[in-house]
Order: structure tokens, then sequence, then C-alpha cells
């Protein structure tokens, strides 16, 4: 495990609040991540994991409290707040486009243009350059194994397809990677691979955040569990210090952890 012993999150979210209306999605929630980690999040539905992820991810502006981003406080009001801060996200529905090649959509936003007249006069792409970043990426993830990077994303199978997302988050110099329910529609082989590629983002230090619904995943990857309920967090703990059914019982409320019991600092 390369978890960092450093005590100081990269990020962190204190008093979080948000409102839809009279619907409280978050209320008074506690949120840490730290660096090299891979940090589950779960809760029931209606529990406020979706609300965090997005205030954090900046498509939602919190109502009040504080997030900070390596100890800086940061005022998020659109994803590409968030990205400018090293914080990508992948969500479950990839936002790949399926009619670019895999090169385009690594650079989908970020498009670099040919030097001198040519890219600023014709704003002609420097395509060369960009597949040949795209390849040296997937190469560092372990995860070329397409034909071709010029591959159009719809001849790709679902879990090269989630690769090339999280390909494109990796690639920018993110610090932060939030991967939304990644294997929700991936099979077991493909599960396994992207599982493989969590790993493996961690492994070269970068810090992950993980949305998922499958407790044997989660229990597999996890350094630790932000357990959310209610619009709060209910409970940190780890795979090793609680079960699969204590985490359930924690969302469902059966159960509660004193704080003293909880993991709120980095893994050792």
């Amino acid at each position: 495990m390369t978890v960092s012993t450093s005590a100081q999150p990269i990020v962190q979210g204190k008093d979080l609040n948000k409102s839809f209306g009279r619907v409280i999605g978050l209320n008074n929630c506690q949120f840490e991540l730290f660096p090299g980690e891979v940090l589950a999040v779960v809760g029931d539905n209606g529990a406020g994991k979706s609300t965090l992820i997005k205030c954090i991810s900046g498509a939602h502006e919190v109502d009040s409290g504080k997030i900070f981003v390596n100890d800086q406080e940061v005022s998020f009001k659109s994803t590409h707040d968030a990205r400018t801060h090293g914080v990508e996200t992948v969500y479950q529905t990839l936002a790949v486009a399926p009619a670019l090649d895999i090169s385009e959509n690594l650079y989908l936003g970020r498009e670099v243009r040919k030097k001198g007249i040519l890219g600023k006069v014709f704003r002609s792409l420097d395509k060369k350059h960009m597949r040949e970043v795209s390849t040296k990426s997937l190469s560092d993830l372990g995860v070329l194994t397409v034909q071709s990077i010029t591959q159009t994303v719809e001849t790709l199978s679902g879990g090269q397809r989630q690769a090339v997302a999280v390909a494109r988050a990796g690639t920018f110099g993110s610090q932060v990677v939030i991967l939304d329910e990644p294997t929700a529609a991936l099979g077991v082989n493909e599960s396994a691979r992207v599982l493989q590629l969590i790993k493996d983002l961690r492994e070269r230090g970068m810090s992950i955040i993980l949305i998922s619904h499958n407790m044997p995943q989660v229990f597999d990857v996890a350094d630790r569990i932000h357990i959310q309920r209610l619009g709060r967090r209910a409970a940190v703990v780890t795979p090793q210090s609680h079960t699969m059914n204590d985490v359930v019982a924690i969302m469902t409320g059966a159960m509660t952890v004193p704080e003293e019991e909880q993991q709120l600092g980095p893994v050792r």
C-alpha cells in the first residue's frame, strides 16, 4: 500500500451544506481525501453522496461550508474550475464522443493547434502530437490493447471506453480523479481490468474517489470507505476494520461507529 503518511488532505470539505428547495442534499457534511489513496464513497439512495461529489467536482456550488484543495480554499462554480485545480471526473455516462478517435477523445476540449500560421490563422490541429501523447498515456496505464490510436471510440468495448475516459482524466496533470460507478455497465473481466487500472493510478500517486454500489469491488480497491447517510458523513472505516455487513448496517442506521474508532486520517 502506497498511501501517504501525510496528515494533510489533498481535498477537504468542512461543514458542507446544499439544499434543493426543501430537499436537503448535504447537512454539515465533512470530507477528507488524502494523497495517494483510493477513497470509496458509499451510501443508500438519497444519502447525499452524489450531491457531495458534484460539489467537489464543481457541478454544484455549495450553499455554505468550505472546500480546500492542497490546503487552499477554493470556490468551484463549474467543472472547469475544478479541473484547473487538478480535480477530474469520469462520469458513469463516460462523456466520450463515439464518432471521434481515441486521441481526439483524450484531447476533447483541450485540442492542441499546430504552431505558427497554420494553428493561429487556419486553426489546424496538431494531430500527430496528440496521437503521440495519447499513445504514451495509454501505454503508461497499461491499457494500450486497442488496434490503433486512430480507432473511433464506438468500435471499442465498454472496458476500453472506460480506460479511455480514465486516461483522459489522468493525462493532464490531475491530482484527483473522481470515478462515478466505473464498472456499472461492465462484465466480470472488463470490471477486473478497470479495478486494476484504479490500483495502477494509485501506484502512480494519484488520489481517487470511487463512487460505487458494488461492495466486493469497494473492499477490493479502497483504502478507506466514506459512508454517507442523511446528507452527512456517518463514518469512515477501512476494509480491515469493518466487514461489508458492517458498512451496510452503518448506511441504514442500524450501526454507529464512535469517532475514535473511525479512520479519519490516512491509512499508514
